[in-house]
């Protein structure tokens, strides 16, 4: 909120809050060991790499402008590959 022109990171930081708090939801329930309800987590993880597909498609446009929204454009990125490659797992 501290950037200086703000209003044109409005989207990019409300996709980068809720990101995270997707991207924690799902690791609570990950870590969770017994009895897992598996459309449950393919539910929770399909969410994440939602969210982190969005957070890093807006982030990608900021990047040239801001080096950290290059780093979360490709920290988004790889989330949303690892929750789609554990999504192909569960089947």
């Amino acid at each position: 909120m501290s950037e200086e022109h703000v209003d044109g990171l409005r989207r990019c930081i409300r996709l980068n809050a809720d990101c995270a708090d997707v991207c924690t939801t799902t690791a609570a329930v990950l870590s969770r060991q017994t009895s897992p309800d598996l459309e449950l987590v393919r539910a929770v993880v399909q969410a994440c790499a939602t969210a982190c597909a969005a957070c890093g498609a807006e982030c990608e446009q900021h990047a040239q402008m801001h080096a950290h929204c290059a780093v979360c454009a490709r920290a988004c990125r790889a989330c949303e590959q690892a929750c789609r490659t554990l999504l192909a797992a569960l089947g």
